[in-house]
């Protein structure tokens, strides 16, 4: 699958994924109008508000675009109907050439983590039927309770040639409260068996095992199906952890609506500006409700998104060019 995806970011030139994140205010009232009178103002209503907005915002870009990535929580918070919205963008984006990331964030032990793996990239044991859930692509992983957790995402990929992005430096403020600490570490050297103490921040040494990780599923391309997060708003962050991890693909969270820019993102990339994908979700999706889109009003609010995305494009190729890359 990473194979995949890097094909489609060089067909369509745009290292670029779509957050996929809706939230009720992002929402035309013409399109709630149309949900609410054939489902009422309830969990259906609202799930069918989100679908008929993913649905016009995918029509819209999906041809300027490799990828997506749909936030589980957004459509958690309306329940059973939203989930069913998901599993419907899901397949729908699927139907579209769009690869899929999951931006589900789980990291568990043993049972349970297989759990989620196979609900999600995987297939379940139903009868003598084996029977798949929500089929993402891709989805993203939390690293915090180790190898256990993170090997069962592991297996399943290998299985069903799918991949993950295992978080290693958020975009979000607080994200240094854990991730920036700093630990020492040893390493034997020598035939004496002497030991060598370094220290290291926590996210490095995430990023150490993310590399070590992805040896287990190399694709042809040069890059693994075991990825990281690692937020456009810490470039300088990006680029020790680009070297840290020089097979892994990185997802790059935080640009636009949290700050971040093209400049800001030349150190995620190597040479062939492969190597990352940048997400941006409101920035794109709620593109509309922006003064700088403002024109195009709600009733056109796709249009709008479209033009983000192209605007999105625009600033990462003009960030290349500046540095003669």
């Amino acid at each position: 699958m990473i194979d995949k995806l890097i094909e489609k970011i060089q067909m369509t030139g745009a290292p670029i994924v779509v957050g996929l994140d809706p939230m009720m205010r992002f929402v035309p009232d013409s399109i709630k109008k149309t949900a609410f009178a054939e489902k009422g103002e309830t969990l259906e209503g609202a799930a069918e508000a989100i679908w008929l907005y993913n649905k016009e915002l995918i029509d819209k870009i999906y041809d300027l675009i490799p990828a997506v990535k749909p936030q589980i929580a957004m459509y958690e918070q309306f329940g059973i109907p939203g989930l069913a919205v998901f599993k419907r963008t899901v397949d729908y984006c699927k139907e579209k050439g769009l690869v899929v990331i999951g931006d589900i964030k789980r990291g568990d032990i043993g049972s349970t983590s297989a759990a989620y793996a196979a609900a999600h990239l995987g297939r379940v044991q139903v009868g003598g039927s084996l029977c798949t859930a929500f089929d993402e692509d891709f989805v993203t992983v939390n690293p915090y309770l180790g190898s256990d957790g993170v090997q069962p995402f592991i297996d399943v990929c290998r299985e069903e040639k799918k991949g993950i992005f295992v978080l290693v430096k958020t975009s979000n403020p607080s994200s240094g409260e854990f991730q920036d600490r700093m630990v020492r570490t040893g390493d034997t050297t020598g035939n004496a068996g002497g030991i060598t103490f370094s220290d290291k921040t926590l996210y490095e040494i995430v990023g150490m095992k993310v590399a070590e990780w992805g040896e287990q599923l190399m694709g042809q391309k040069g890059y693994s199906a075991v990825g990281a997060v690692v937020g456009a708003t810490y470039p300088d962050q990006g680029k020790v952890l680009r070297k840290v991890m020089p097979h892994a693909f990185i997802l790059v969270p935080g640009y636009g609506a949290q700050g971040a820019s093209g400049k800001d993102l030349i150190h995620f990339f190597d040479e062939n500006r492969l190597g990352a994908i940048v997400n941006s979700s409101r920035g794109i999706i709620a593109a509309y409700q922006s003064e700088k889109y403002s024109q195009f009003g709600a009733e056109n609010f796709a249009d709008a998104s479209r033009q983000a995305v192209l605007d999105m494009i625009a600033d990462i190729d003009q960030a290349f060019a500046g540095v003669g890359r």
